[in-house]
């Protein structure tokens, strides 16, 4: 664990230095917890935090990751670490984050990182249903773990933080085109409405912790051994979001998809089928969550640069027709499963 020493600079320098954060900058951060760098240094796919993988002149490669500041408290980073600690000691194979002197939280220059082992695979196969029965035993052995304790840092997937805060943000902000802002809103409301009514059907479904993203990306293979990354938006919320993101198509092509799914889930714990009802809910207020995270860090270059479509009138043309079509699929019986 870390301490939680205060930055040796303001929360806006620290922000500066981020967007500005060197090659030098990462080196020296690694070696000031004992690493000795060969040089190597590749940049990994990650906008919201910034990932390295750097080469090390005794032990291969090690990858660091540096957390965006004032996204997370360090207790809200902790807790990461921790519940991944949890996982790892029950051989469920995530990749725990490394300690050095006792500590995986880390500061250099008012940046702070954490290093992890570095893991390589490829992306799974969807179509491949062993595949989706294992990535089901392995949810439910996170959330075995996960429903033992609750989050004091961080926070619950919910309507208003995913759902009605980021449309506030967005019209707040101008960045819907005015001539369609109309259109957006009252989609938005009807959306709402929409989502709200499957968690009313859902009833009191258990919130527990989750990995909070978990889809394909985040999933390597490495011959018969997956490795589960990325525990960044680890949060409080119902099983089902850390199941969803791994039906793709149409639901005809979704049904079979689920049905292995949790043929393995049930392996290891109980599901509760209610949670059906939550999927296209889950997945209308990811949509939207999405837009807001781009538009919150648009002013970030590397935004810009990996999402060049983004604010351009054509990409909100699609976002209020793509949201008209959750509203129709929220109107429709949920998935089948057959226990």
């Amino acid at each position: 664990m870390s301490k939680t020493n205060p930055t040796d600079i303001s929360p806006e320098d620290a922000a500066l230095a981020y967007l500005q954060l060197c090659p030098e900058d990462i080196i020296d951060a690694v070696q000031s917890v004992g690493h000795r760098c060969d040089g190597r240094l590749l940049a990994l796919n990650s906008y919201e935090n910034r990932v390295y993988q750097i080469g090390l002149e005794d032990a291969g490669f090690i990858v660091a990751k540096f957390y965006r500041p004032a996204r997370w408290s360090d207790a809200a980073i902790l807790e990461e670490h921790a519940f991944c600690m949890e996982l790892a000691a029950d051989e469920i194979p995530v990749v725990p984050p490394l300690q050095a002197g006792g500590e995986t939280l880390h500061r250099r220059k008012g940046f702070r990182f954490a290093l992890f082992e570095c893991r390589g695979g490829r992306a799974p196969e969807l179509d491949n249903m062993n595949l989706l029965a294992q990535v089901g035993r392995l949810i439910a052995r996170i959330h075995l773990r996960g429903e033992t304790a609750d989050f004091a840092h961080r926070p619950t997937l919910d309507i208003q933080s995913f759902g009605i805060d980021s449309i506030n943000y967005l019209l707040d902000n101008d960045f819907i085109p005015n001539d369609i802002e109309a259109a957006y809103t009252s989609t938005c409301e009807g959306l709402l409405a929409a989502v709200t009514n499957c968690f009313e059907i859902a009833g009191n479904t258990r919130r527990l912790r989750i990995h909070g993203d978990f889809h394909p990306g985040n999933v390597l293979v490495a011959g018969e051994q997956l490795h589960i990354v990325d525990l960044d938006d680890t949060r409080m919320g119902p099983a089902v979001q850390d199941l969803w993101m791994f039906l793709s198509g149409d639901r005809a092509e979704q049904t079979p998809q689920l049905q292995e799914l949790l043929e393995g889930y049930t392996q290891f714990r109980r599901f509760d089928a209610w949670e059906l009802n939550l999927v296209e809910a889950l997945r209308s207020l990811r949509i939207i969550h999405y837009a807001a995270w781009i538009a919150r860090r648009w002013e970030d270059p590397a935004f810009k640069m990996a999402f060049p479509w983004f604010n351009t009138r054509r990409y909100w043309d699609d976002q209020v027709l793509s949201l008209r079509e959750q509203v129709a699929l929220m109107q429709e019986p949920p998935l089948e499963w057959l226990e």
